[in-house]
């Protein structure tokens, strides 16, 4: 009668902590220790960075590819509606894509295990590029309540390190 007795319909469950992970094995470091004032001033956005041992790149986070660059230096992702750019070395765009071999597309499912590109380390040292993988979440402002790392030093690709927060 007054609808005192009907069963309420179940709001969707909302993601609020998104696992975040360690993009390769080697050393974790604060995104204000790259060598890129762009990234360590956190211009596009706060993350988290990894200098790796080898070039077996793996996603940063449980989501979607959005975008894979032409010159495959970069991927974004989408979490649950956080952004999240993956950043392979720096001042790599200039290599038009050489030592970059993308192994996701646009749209496709990845975890923290799924491996989204290779890296000729010795390429980039070649071309005298930092190797450096830098994670940012760009639209951070908007949707992160707190970022937590939780894992420093040595991390291996698919480890999760930290969490982040939504509003």
């Amino acid at each position: 009668m007054f609808g005192l007795f009907k069963k309420k319909d179940k709001k969707e469950e909302v993601v609020k902590d998104i696992a975040i992970y360690a993009v390769a094995d080697g050393d974790l470091i604060s995104i204000e220790n790259v060598n890129d004032l762009v990234f360590a001033q956190k211009m596009m956005g706060d993350g988290y960075a990894v200098v790796p041992n080898n070039g077996t790149i793996t996603s940063p986070v449980d989501g979607k590819v959005g975008t894979v660059f032409p010159t495959k230096h970069a991927i974004g992702f989408d979490s649950n509606g956080l952004e999240v750019l993956l950043h392979m070395g720096i001042d790599t765009v200039s290599l038009d894509g050489g030592p970059f071999e993308s192994a996701v597309s646009e749209n496709d499912q990845v975890t923290g295990q799924t491996v989204v590109s290779n890296v000729d380390l010795k390429g980039l040292e070649a071309a005298e590029k930092d190797n450096v993988m830098i994670v940012i979440f760009t639209n951070g402002n908007e949707v992160i309540e707190d970022i937590n790392i939780t894992a420093s030093g040595q991390v291996k690709k698919g480890q999760q390190i930290g969490t982040v927060t939504l509003k």
